[in-house]
């Protein structure tokens, strides 16, 4: 069974056949998948019934997502208090994403940094692991899981495509990395170069669906469904059968969970 660490089940590109999207998953081995949910987005917390009635199975996570955080400059409590109040009513069991973009930067910098630092804060306080959203903002990123986290913040990198140097960071601070169906693209060496350095310990894979969809479906609405391909591509990166690797990936996600909320490394080496 393969475990889809990030996707958006409940983005308004699943609306009309998110039943059908369910079943195809779980048709193709997905056993489980991590929802993530805007904390401050009322029309994704209205799909929340729907997706859990979908796919009872599925785990939420919830965060301020770097795009939004602009509008929290001088109230970053609220950024806290939407993400804690969701987080409960949703029993989620991971926070995020939440993290840093500099591409696109449709937030203050300052802004984004403050509503970052604060949900880690809050992540710590709950004890829960977080999922990473870093885009040309590696830096600032590491600096502020440092300094916020306090040693105590424990997650995933989400969609991982940083260099070697960036994933010894993430991995010294204890963090999975997630790798993403970009690894199946034709130029995409050398992130498939640095996959095949990581310690079997710490990988996650996922969707990002309805986003980047994985070769042979690339162009296409990403899903759930489509995460074997991205195992399949880890696997033959590490030498592994996909039933061995999709395994390596479960426990590897049940231990980012942790027992006992529901459900329970080595050094790494390049």
């Amino acid at each position: 069974m393969f475990v889809d660490s990030h996707c958006h089940l409940a983005d308004e590109a699943f609306l009309a056949d998110l039943p059908d999207v369910a079943a195809r998953a779980r048709e193709a081995g997905v056993g489980q998948a991590v929802c993530i949910l805007s904390a401050d987005t009322p029309e994704e917390h209205a799909q929340v019934a729907a997706v859990q009635t979908a796919w009872p199975g599925v785990i939420f996570a919830t965060a301020v997502h770097p795009h939004r955080a602009g509008a929290y400059a001088d109230r970053v409590g609220d950024a806290v208090s939407a993400v804690r109040d969701t987080a409960m009513r949703v029993g989620a069991r991971l926070l995020g994403e939440m993290g840093l973009d500099y591409h696109y930067d449709f937030a203050p910098r300052t802004v984004q940094q403050e509503v970052f630092a604060a949900q880690i804060t809050l992540a710590v306080e709950l004890d829960l692991p977080v999922a990473i959203h870093t885009r040309e903002a590696a830096g600032d990123t590491f600096r502020i899981l440092e300094e916020a986290g306090a040693g105590r913040v424990r997650g995933v990198m989400h969609c991982f495509t940083g260099t070697a140097l960036e994933a010894r960071r993430a991995l010294d601070l204890g963090f999975y990395l997630s790798i993403p169906g970009i690894v199946t693209f034709p130029k995409a060496g050398a992130l498939r170069d640095v996959v095949a350095g990581l310690p079997l310990e710490r990988i996650l894979v996922e969707t990002d669906s309805p986003y980047l969809a994985p070769v042979p479906h690339r162009g296409k609405r990403n899903e759930p469904a489509f995460l074997s391909e991205t195992v399949r591509q880890v696997a033959t990166l590490h030498a592994l059968p996909v039933e061995v690797m999709a395994g390596q990936i479960q426990a590897n996600f049940d231990r980012l969970l942790g027992a006992p909320r529901v459900d329970t490394p080595s050094k790494p080496v390049f």
